[in-house]
């Protein structure tokens, strides 16, 4: 209701994993978690469908039922269920990262941020008229507490060079 946003950037592309740090990182930036998500039906989240019924990855169905959050899919193809998210995607990318000089993923999330602090979420919404920054005050009284506050550690990458004899 509050259209309060978060953001959370990557260099490298997510996996299930990195998506569950992902949450929580934002989840302890928000100070709780929200009683329901949305989501787009993305493979990192879902394996398969079976009959209607949407299939979650092992881990990330774990995760929700450790966090005890519930879990709305949208449709495939559906504007009036996608359209918010899709909103929020495109304002942050004409208006955060458009010009935006990358140097460090750490300097772009904290620059992120600032600017979530300043404009994302500090400045009047054309649609509701109201700022999301004052309105999830009110809203932040009714999140679930996290239940497990660790941020998982990154695993050590180590990268080799494969050649097709190999």
């Amino acid at each position: 209701r509050s259209r309060y946003k978060q953001i959370v950037f990557r260099q490298e592309p997510f996996t299930t994993k990195t998506a569950i740090k992902a949450h929580q990182i934002s989840f302890l930036l928000l100070g709780g978690i929200p009683k329901e998500l949305v989501y787009d039906q993305d493979k990192l989240l879902l394996k398969d469908e079976n009959g209607g019924d949407l299939i979650q990855t092992q881990e990330f169905k774990r995760y929700v039922e450790s966090e005890s959050f519930t879990v709305y899919y949208c449709r495939k193809s559906d504007p009036q269920s996608k359209g918010k998210i899709e909103n929020v995607i495109k304002y942050i990318k004409q208006n955060f990262l458009r010009g935006r000089k990358f140097t460090s993923i750490e300097l772009l999330n904290e620059q992120a941020q600032g600017w979530l602090e300043r404009t994302g979420n500090g400045k009047k919404h054309q649609t509701t008229f109201k700022i999301p920054l004052e309105e999830w005050e009110i809203e932040k009284q009714y999140l679930i507490p996290i239940k497990n506050q660790h941020v998982m550690q990154e695993e050590n990458q180590i990268y080799h060079t494969v050649r097709k004899d190999h």
